[in-house]
Formats: C-alpha cells, sequence, structure tokens
C-alpha cells in the first residue's frame, strides 16, 4: 500500500519552501552608471545623498573627486562615472552619491542615478560570461559577482568591497571639527 500525504500537508511543505527561497533573497540598491544598471548589497548603503547636499571642502584628483562630510565623518568620494567611463560634462541633477559602510571604511560613491530597490535570490543570479577575458585578468574581476534579471532588466550585481579595494583608497574616517 503506497502513502499519499494529505492535501494540507503537500500545501505547507509548499509554503515551508517558498517561505526558505523568500528567506534567502538579499534585497540590492540598483543605480545607473554610463547607461548600464547596476546592483550592490543594500545591506552595505549608509545613506543616499543628491551630489549638491554634500559639504565638499576638497575637489582634486582623478578617479577619488574629493572628501566630503556626512554625518560628522570626513570621507573620501569616488567618482564612479570616471572609473566607469569618460567624465561627463557637468553634474546632472540626478546625480547621486551613495554613502557606503565598508569593511575598511565610509566612503561615497557618486553614480548617474539611484534607481531602486530590489530582492534577488541566487537563483536569478547568473554567472558573468567571461569568456573573452584572458586567464590572467579573470581574478581582477571577481568584484562581478553575476547578472540578475528582474521584471525584464539586467542587473550587474558587484561585491562592493572588493570593487572598491581595487585601488587603494586613503580610507580612514575622521570626524569633523
Amino acid at each position: 500500500m503506497s502513502r499519499i500525504s494529505h492535501p494540507a500537508t503537500q500545501t505547507s511543505t509548499a509554503i515551508a519552501v517558498a517561505g526558505t527561497a523568500a528567506a534567502t533573497a538579499r534585497q540590492y540598491l540598483v543605480f545607473r552608471l554610463g547607461g548600464l544598471d547596476y546592483a550592490l548589497d543594500f545591506g552595505k548603503v549608509q545613506e543616499l545623498r543628491p551630489l549638491k547636499e554634500l559639504e565638499r571642502f576638497s575637489a582634486d584628483g582623478e578617479i577619488i573627486s574629493g572628501v566630503a562630510v556626512s554625518r560628522g565623518v570626513i570621507m573620501p568620494i569616488v567618482d564612479m562615472r570616471i572609473a566607469f567611463g569618460p567624465r561627463p560634462p557637468k553634474h546632472d541633477p540626478l546625480t547621486d552619491v551613495i554613502i557606503l559602510k565598508l569593511s575598511s571604511c565610509v566612503m561615497g560613491m557618486v553614480v548617474d542615478g539611484v534607481t531602486d530597490i530590489v530582492s534577488l535570490t541566487m537563483a536569478q543570479l547568473q554567472p558573468i560570461p567571461l569568456a573573452d577575458t584572458p586567464p590572467a585578468v579573470a581574478p581582477q574581476v571577481d568584484y562581478l559577482l553575476g547578472i540578475g534579471a528582474v521584471d525584464g532588466r539586467r542587473l550587474i550585481v558587484v561585491d562592493i568591497d572588493k570593487l572598491m579595494s581595487i585601488r587603494k583608497f586613503p580610507c580612514t574616517p575622521r570626524q569633523a571639527a
């Protein structure tokens, strides 16, 4: 005699499996940079600010566009628009600064704009195709976690700690006077 499970048991099992899948979903902040959509772990975001609202008191360097004060902390500001392409002629009103709380420091990252927050599961992430990448270069792009698909959009998911550690930036937070 075969054992048949009760429909209520099947339903509760399906709910438990769905709940586990939802529990493994992580929230990602989506931002635009050079016409592409990127996503980073929302847990690394301290705050979002329009670029014009930051109190900047230094502005020199190629990628490091200066330092700024946010909540009394002096931090470097990295202009990702320069790192990922030619510098735009001027700041757009949509230009945002993502204040990141990384494992090693607090810093700001200038992007074209923040669009939204999405939830992604590991099943929604596909590996980055690195077929044309020489083996010596592949370890240098380990900050790319994968391509996420949400609502018909493709998001390049990055490990922001690894991305920001590629080039060592002076990253010691200091208290403003």
